[in-house]
């Protein structure tokens, strides 16, 4: 009995992915729950696995397509059965990009091809007709990839009609494919240049910063920390904190902590913009921004409120290694209500961080550097730490964001605050 391999569900509001690689092959033995191919979302890597054992019988999505929930990805046939293809049969089955391989169904018998999901999207959004796409996949199946040269070839110089299903020709103004190729493709390759298709997650990160810039009215307001009273704490306690809990003592508990009581004394730095609403939270899951590898990604520590400082510095660095090593779930990076991101351990001095929609606020950490600074009739030298908080001028005021930084402020600068909420 052969055994579908099928595109779980993704988490919320993700509806595709794209099929990174398959770490089988056609005719490889596999066993129950062991892990076939992996897909990349806009969040997250993860990986399909066998839900039972057999031999990978059929991959009907290469690497680099893009594949919907639902969609079938491959077969699994029966430990060394008929099904299973031969070596030479599963090398072209992984080509994204051979020549036509096989003819469409409506070219053998009239009926109509079966289309792969995100090729159904493309044609539905341009209004084409199907039988006039020529199908690659797998017994002539229509692909994303073939849908997007059928366009390419449609919007050429000198390239024919696009066909339109009949009733499109009744009307009397034909729309043209939305469709352009884009404008990165037109230029020539370069000597010592590499071109590489960007990730899912890179995409995603683009988009959403652009959507920042473009939704929220977005505003920075700065201010400097002098961490000599934090750094004399640290310094004082870190060995028992360490030997009691095992985990370091950082600064990033104590700017958690900090920004948790601000945001309870400014609920609108706390709260989102959802249409004509404004939706005020009385949690506090604070988004930790880390930098990976595939890029940056912000997994979300809950409820910090309510965790001691032991807690937030696990649960940290916890979130950090699990990010580096691709192992962080949907639930890891959704539903955070404001976000630090510490760009001071690349050695920044100053910052202006973009908003991560759809929270209202976002607290930048810097690099620590001894400067000269007024105290009282005196100059010294201490280390000061330049702070900003980025944030949507729609909901919060100027007065609300510079008295959170004010307030974060206070309480870095005099750490024994935090102990006794004031």
């Amino acid at each position: 009995m052969s055994i579908e391999i099928v595109v779980p569900t993704l988490g919320e509001s993700v509806s595709e992915a794209t099929v990174a690689q398959w770490l089988k092959q056609v005719g490889d033995s596999v066993g129950r729950d062991e892990a076939l191919v992996e897909l990349e979302t806009d969040k997250v890597t993860l990986e399909v696995n066998a839900t039972e054992a057999g031999i990978l019988s059929e991959i009907m999505v290469p690497a680099g397509d893009t594949v919907e929930v639902g969609a079938i990805l491959g077969v699994i046939g029966e430990g060394g059965g008929a099904t299973a293809a031969t070596p030479k049969n599963a090398e072209a089955a992984v080509k994204s990009e051979a020549p036509a391989a096989a003819p469409t169904a409506a070219a053998g018998n009239g009926s109509d091809p079966e289309i792969m999901p995100a090729a159904a999207k493309l044609i539905a959004e341009n209004d084409l007709d199907p039988r006039a796409i020529s199908g690659t996949g797998k017994d002539g199946r229509i692909t994303k990839g073939d849908v997007i040269s059928f366009l390419e070839s449609a919007t050429s110089p000198g390239a024919q009609p696009v066909p339109q299903p009949a009733a499109a020709l009744d009307s009397a103004v034909i729309e043209v494919p939305a469709f352009q190729r884009p404008e990165s493709a037109e230029r020539p390759q370069k000597e010592r240049e590499e071109r590489v298709r960007m990730t899912k997650l890179r995409k995603t990160i683009a988009t959403r910063l652009k959507q920042a810039q473009n939704t929220a009215a977005m505003l920075t307001t700065f201010n400097e920390i002098d961490m000599g009273a934090l750094m004399a704490l640290r310094a004082q306690y870190k060995e028992g904190f360490e030997k009691k809990h095992g985990i370091k003592l950082g600064f990033m508990s104590f700017f958690v902590k900090a920004a948790v009581a601000a945001l309870k004394e400014l609920p609108a730095v706390n709260a989102e913009i959802d249409g004509d609403d404004l939706v005020y939270k009385n949690h506090y899951d604070i988004g930790v921004a880390v930098s990976t590898p595939n890029g940056l990604v912000v997994p979300v520590l809950r409820d910090c409120d309510r965790l001691g400082f032991a807690e937030v510095e696990a649960g940290i660095a916890e979130l950090g290694r699990r990010a580096r090593d691709g192992q962080l779930s949907m639930a890891d990076l959704t539903g955070g209500t404001f976000t630090i991101t510490n760009g001071g351990v690349f050695g920044s001095l100053l910052s202006t961080p973009i908003l991560n929609p759809p929270q209202s606020g976002i607290l930048g950490m810097h690099k620590i550097q001894n400067r000269a600074v007024a105290i009282g009739d005196k100059v010294e030298v201490r280390p000061m730490m330049y702070v900003a908080l980025s944030y949507d001028h729609r909901i919060i005021d100027g007065r609300e964001a510079v008295t959170f930084l004010v307030r974060v402020k206070e309480m870095v600068e005099d750490p024994q605050r935090l102990l006794l909420d004031v």
